[in-house]
């Protein structure tokens, strides 16, 4: 009878929690507000898409979302802060490709990104773009490939740190020509900005939310698009694949997750405020104007995100290794 009595409590209890779980998912969002935990500075490029997004998520979220910087280390140390947050729709993470690289970049990186978020859906991609200074001989692709080949031991290609979006698309780059430029990295985007138009390095490749009013004011040679199609807001700029390179596409990818555990009905109502975001026409022409591109809402899925997820990880790691850079 105890064992019975036992059995019957227990699971009484489950269905309380259950039931408890289920009003709380209905009550969802209430008038708490939504931290978006931004693992970078104020003013990146991944801020300006995550602000975009929230300004619009929170109307069709019904909640205030609130943006919380928090940088270091490649986006990890933010990552870190939503693993460990309350699982209850109330802290969200927004990042971007580097969840598919860290755990290659990182070799005791404290963390899971398939195994210890639970998945939103993704939100915007930002496409890369090779650039050159504007003392560089080459005036196209086809001509800086046999530059390169000639004068690889001379020329330098900057990036913003060690795991940045221009360090990795700079490691694609170089594996696929097979040749290996002087790599310079900069602490962030704006140093090394700064001296590629200074004409202290030669070679860069980074995002058009990044170098946007560079390329517009034609203070730097754009050699191609990073991507298998041009990009909608530089349709001047051929891709590389397009000049004779194809194969490399590197987009910067963002999306967002939430604690492991929080409750399906919670990230069922976070996924379809998403996928009314980046259907939003205020948010597409927010993006294209810093030349992104907000996804389809079929991507702005759990499911998506989680498929894409496992699938970059795997496309990252190989490069990675085979680069032999680690960031811790």
């Amino acid at each position: 009878m105890k064992r019975v009595a036992k059995m019957v409590a227990a699971a009484m209890a489950v269905s309380a929690m259950g039931v408890a779980t289920g009003a709380y998912a209905q009550e969802y969002p209430g008038s708490k507000p939504v931290t978006a935990v931004v693992p970078f500075a104020a003013g990146g490029p991944t801020d300006k898409v995550s602000r975009e997004l929230t300004m619009i998520m929170s109307k069709h979220l019904g909640a205030t979302i609130v943006i919380e910087n928090l940088g270091g280390a490649g986006g990890t140390i933010g990552a870190k802060k939503v693993v460990q947050a309350k699982n209850d729709g109330h802290t969200v993470l927004i990042h971007h490709i580097g969840m598919s690289t860290a755990p290659a970049l990182y070799r005791n990186l404290g963390f899971d990104p398939l195994k210890d978020f639970e998945m939103v859906g993704e939100i915007a991609d930002v496409p890369m773009v090779l650039v050159g200074n504007k003392s560089l001989p080459p005036n196209t692709f086809k001509e800086l490939l046999p530059y390169i080949k000639a004068n690889a031991s001379k020329l330098s290609l900057a990036n913003a740190g060690i795991g940045s979006a221009s360090h990795l698309c700079g490691l694609l780059f170089q594996s696929a020509i097979q040749t290996e430029l002087t790599t310079v990295p900069y602490k962030g985007t704006a140093p090394a900005l700064t001296d590629i138009l200074g004409g202290q390095v030669n070679l860069m490749c980074d995002q058009t939310t990044n170098i946007a009013g560079q390329l517009k004011a034609g203070a730097l040679k754009p050699y191609a698009a990073m991507q298998s199609r041009r990009v909608e807001a530089f349709k001047d700029i051929p891709t590389a694949a397009e000049q004779g390179l194809p194969g490399v596409e590197v987009k910067i990818w963002h999306a967002m997750y939430a604690p492991k555990g929080t409750p399906k009905p919670v990230i069922d109502k976070l996924s379809a405020a998403l996928q009314k975001s980046v259907a939003d026409p205020a948010f597409r022409a927010k993006m294209a104007e810093l030349g992104a591109e907000a996804v389809p809402a079929q991507r702005a899925t759990p499911d998506s995100l989680r498929t894409f997820l496992g699938a970059e990880i795997n496309k990252w790691t190989p490069v990675i290794k085979k680069a032999g850079v680690y960031a811790d």
